[in-house]
């Protein structure tokens, strides 16, 4: 059962036809509502109308898992949830939350673009050249180091990618 919120109440879509359902008897529902006000107040904060195609788009990028995600990899999952978002509004829809700042894009070496949710803690990403696998890490000796060379150079980091390419040792 997919769950839609409206201005006037919560409502459960199930086979095409919107059905109110009272709130304190079901706690999944409960639960899914709680989840689409959250992202419903990422969608405001990042000055986005809430929509439905942004909500499911934001929904399948929160349950990801890997959590990079290419626009046919978001649309592929919303097909077999049978939502009904096209690929040019996964598109849209995307480059939009990256202009918000909710969503990062990579473009790593194979010249797609995948998505993941921005985030406030910081990570760096390795690539499996064999696979494509991304895998993400953290280092702090490495976050050390690269500001450790940025103030030998008399700067500051302000920011930094690194992107890791490797492979699994041959025997």
């Amino acid at each position: 059962m997919r769950i839609v919120r409206s201005p006037g109440g919560v409502y459960a879509a199930a086979g095409g036809r919107v059905q109110p359902q009272p709130l304190s008897c079901n706690p999944t529902l409960i639960r899914q509502t709680a989840v689409l006000s959250v992202q419903g107040n990422d969608l405001k904060r990042a000055g986005l109308k809430i929509t439905l195609p942004r909500l499911k788009v934001l929904e399948v990028l929160e349950s990801a898992n890997p959590h990079h995600l290419s626009a046919e990899d978001v649309y592929k999952r919303l097909i077999e949830s049978d939502d009904s978002v096209g690929l040019a509004t996964v598109y849209r829809v995307l480059t939009q939350f990256e202009s918000a700042g909710i969503v990062e894009r990579h473009n790593f070496d194979d010249g797609h673009s995948v998505y993941e949710l921005a985030s406030d803690r910081h990570h760096d990403h390795m690539v499996d050249v064999e696979s494509g696998q991304v895998m993400e890490f953290v280092n702090d000796r490495i976050e050390a180091l690269q500001r450790e060379i940025a103030a030998e150079h008399g700067f500051d980091l302000v920011d930094h990618e690194l992107v890791l390419y490797v492979r699994k040792p041959r025997r």
